[in-house]
């Protein structure tokens, strides 16, 4: 299987230690009313749809931080295919412990593996291409680092983490970059260019042919194309002719990024892969063991 870059493991820690305040901040009061103290159990995560795997340091995470004593025993390797039915992962311990992580638990790994099973989707659409298909920054708020690693478990890859690592000149820094286009583009983005450490990538969002040629001649690394009809894209891709990396961005879902994949584009970048999928029907079915 292909090398998965995993979440940093500090700011995995942070989300679910935040997750689990908001779900249980003076603890489970069901729990420790209806569950004997010494009770254990065992749970099984069980897909109840197929899918595809991400998250399994997430769920060890939210279980080690409820109680370091009980047992996370992962199935599944992230970025594996399962199917319904398939257990996931088998979780032992003390009881009141895994029910107060279960929905914490759930929460982030249904989003994570529905995350994943859609990226995958839009990764065999566009087979057989050169396109790679990214993310964006339309991520939901604190869980940006959680569902950009589900992207790359489906095989999908990463843009620009955040505003701080990377430039991306979108259509209204262009309107101020230019003075509302009173001044050069080319000579505005170039002055830009000059300024930037020799490590920082740059790139500029179009968003009419017109405009190719004077982002191009800034030298810029990438030129992306916004919301260009396919053959606006081919032709795009013919004018840069290898200057610099394109992207195509906009309209893009599943029943369309086929297409966008055969204009030739090196890059399609889709805010779909996390701002509106639908979270996986995962399943933590609990048998209680004997009272300690």
């Amino acid at each position: 299987m292909t090398f998965i870059l995993p979440a940093d493991q500090p700011t995995v820690e942070r989300i679910v230690a935040a997750a689990l305040a908001e779900d249980a901040p003076w603890g489970d009061i069901t729990s420790t009313v209806l569950i004997p103290a010494g009770a254990t159990a065992t749970a099984e995560l069980t897909a109840r749809e197929p899918g595809v795997f991400a998250g399994a340091e997430v769920l060890r995470t939210v279980f080690r931080q409820v109680d370091a004593a009980v047992d996370v025993s992962v199935k599944a390797a992230e970025g594996e295919r399962f199917e319904a039915g398939q257990v996931l992962a088998v979780i032992s311990g003390g009881a009141r412990a895994i029910l107060l992580g279960e929905r914490v638990a759930l929460n982030l790994l249904q989003r994570m593996c529905g995350i994943a099973t859609q990226t995958a989707a839009f990764v065999r659409e566009t087979a057989g291409t050169k396109a790679r298909i990214a993310d964006t920054r339309k991520t939901t708020p604190g869980l940006r680092a959680l569902e950009r690693f589900a992207v790359r478990c489906g095989g999908g890859h990463n843009h620009r983490y955040s505003l701080s690592d990377a430039v991306m000149a979108k259509d209204n820094h262009l309107a101020v970059l230019t003075r509302g286009g009173t001044r050069d583009l080319t000579e505005a983005l170039a002055e830009a260019r000059a300024a930037l450490p020799h490590t920082m990538h740059f790139e500029v969002e179009v968003d009419s042919p017109e405009q190719i040629e004077p982002v191009l001649a800034a030298g810029v690394d990438t030129i992306m194309l916004d919301n260009f009809t396919l053959e606006q894209l081919r032709d795009g891709v013919g004018q840069v002719a290898g200057r610099a990396i394109v992207e195509a961005s906009g309209n893009v879902r599943l029943d369309t990024v086929a297409r966008i994949a055969g204009t030739g584009v090196d890059v399609i970048s889709s805010g779909a892969l996390t701002h509106s999928v639908r979270s996986l029907d995962l399943g933590l079915d609990i048998h209680l063991g004997a009272d300690a």
